[in-house]
């Protein structure tokens, strides 16, 4: 069995940035149903994405919402781009190991394979 953090780092806005949201998506997803232990996280301007992806609306709101129980956010981060309270609101675990932020550190010694997008 394999650990693998992705690491959604890419903001909201542009085509690219899209396409690096779906590619980390979809990568969280075929760890999953291979039945690895994943971790989904939204850093950086990524964490913008948790509420658009809560918008049932959103293109690939099913596909976050599949990956919902292995997701946390970056507590500093979504507070820095303005979403703390949406991400409060969706109930969404919010991670501040390492002076506010994620601990990458942990995931790497935990034995995870650490993927950013």
């Amino acid at each position: 069995m394999t650990n693998a953090a992705v690491i959604i780092l890419a903001g909201t806005e542009g085509h690219e940035n899209a396409g690096r949201l779906l590619n980390g998506l979809e990568t969280a997803k075929e760890f999953a149903e291979h039945g690895d232990e994943v971790e989904l996280i939204f850093d950086g301007a990524g964490t913008q994405w948790v509420p658009e992806l809560e918008d049932e609306d959103h293109n690939h709101h099913e596909l976050y919402q599949s990956l919902r129980e292995d997701t946390s956010v970056c507590d500093f981060c979504s507070g820095a781009f303005g979403v703390a309270d949406a991400v409060a609101d969706a109930g969404v675990v919010t991670l501040d190991d390492h002076d506010g932020h994620p601990s990458v550190r942990s995931l790497v010694d935990d034995g995870y394979e650490v993927l950013t997008f």
